[in-house]
C-alpha cells in the first residue's frame, strides 16, 4: 500500500541486511563478499559500511570491513530493558534474600561490563553500582566470564591494545596472562576475583545464554572481605549462584544446560 511505502525506510532495511550478514561469516568480510551476499550494489554497500564506521560500529582495514562490539548495544538496549531483566529480576531477588548478598546482572560492550539490573540489601562497595554502571571487563568476574564465551574480535578489541590498567595490586594486567584465564573460565562455567576491581570486594559470576547459546550477560554476587571468604564464594554461594544462572537462561529458551 502507498502509506506502507511511504513509512518504510528502505536505507535502513539495507544497513540491517548489511550487518546480518556478518553473522556465522564474520569477523572480516571484503566489499565484494558484503555485495554478493546482500545483493546490493557495491556503491551502496561501501557507503553503509562508511558511516557505519563513522558511528563507531564497524571498522575497516586493507579494504575489508569488520563489526565492532559497539553493534551489541544494539541487541543489549532490548534485552536490558524487556525480557532479559523481566526473567532475571525475581530470580535474583530470591538468591539475594537466600545468601544475603548482592547480586548484579551485567552485559559486555566494548571494553566495559554495563550493569543492567542489580539487587542489593546494603551497601558493600564504594563504588556506585547503578543500573548503567560501567565497569572494566578485564578486572570483574562477570567480565571474564563474558569475555570467555565473546567471539575472538570481542576479546582482542579489550586484550589488544597491551598491558590493561591496573586497579588494584591483584588486578590481572598481563593480556597473555588474561587469554589464559579466561580458557579456564570457559571450561569450568564462572570465575571469582578477589579485590581485583576494588580492595575489600569480592565477586563471583556466571554466564547467562539466550536460545541460541549465545552468552548474553552474567549474574554475580557480590560481598566484602570481611563478609566472606573466597572459599565461602566458591563452596556455599556458587552452587546457587550458577543455578539460578541456569534458570534464567532456560526461561529465556536456553534449554538444559551442563554444569
Amino acid at each position: 500500500m502507498d502509506h506502507e511505502r511511504r513509512d518504510h525506510l528502505q536505507t535502513l532495511e539495507r544497513g540491517l541486511a548489511v550487518i546480518a550478514v556478518f553473522s556465522g561469516r564474520g569477523p572480516w568480510l571484503a566489499l565484494s563478499e558484503l555485495t554478493a551476499l546482500t545483493g546490493l550494489s557495491k556503491p551502496i554497500v561501501r557507503r553503509i559500511m562508511l558511516t557505519l564506521e563513522r558511528l563507531g560500529y564497524a571498522r575497516v582495514s586493507d579494504g575489508r570491513f569488520a563489526l565492532t562490539p559497539k553493534v551489541l548495544a544494539l541487541g543489549y538496549a532490548y534485552l536490558s530493558s524487556v525480557r532479559l531483566t523481566d526473567v532475571a529480576r525475581p530470580l535474583m531477588e530470591e538468591l539475594t534474600d537466600r545468601l544475603g548478598v548482592g547480586t548484579s546482572l551485567a552485559a559486555l560492550d566494548g571494553q566495559d561490563v554495563v550493569y543492567v539490573d542489580r539487587v542489593q540489601r546494603g551497601r558493600v562497595t564504594s563504588i556506585n553500582l547503578a543500573v548503567g554502571t560501567r565497569l572494566p571487563a578485564h578486572a570483574t568476574s562477570m567480565g571474564h566470564v563474558l569475555l570467555a564465551h565473546a567471539a575472538p574480535t570481542e576479546v582482542d578489541a579489550v586484550l589488544g591494545s597491551g598491558p590493561l590498567p591496573a586497579l588494584t595490586e591483584w588486578t590481572l594486567t598481563d593480556p597473555e596472562a588474561l587469554r589464559a584465564r579466561l580458557t579456564v573460565v570457559r571450561a569450568r562455567g564462572w570465575d571469582a576475583v578477589d579485590q581485583e576491581l576494588e580492595l575489600g570486594r569480592r565477586s563471583a559470576a556466571a554466564p547467562v545464554f539466550d536460545s541460541e547459546g549465545r552468552a548474553i550477560a552474567a549474574l554475580s554476587l557480590s560481598c566484602s572481605t570481611h563478609s566472606c571468604s573466597m572459599q565461602q564464594i566458591t563452596n556455599d554461594y556458587l552452587p546457587a549462584l550458577r543455578a539460578t544462572a541456569r534458570a534464567v537462561s532456560e526461561a529465556l529458551g536456553a534449554g538444559a544446560l551442563h554444569g
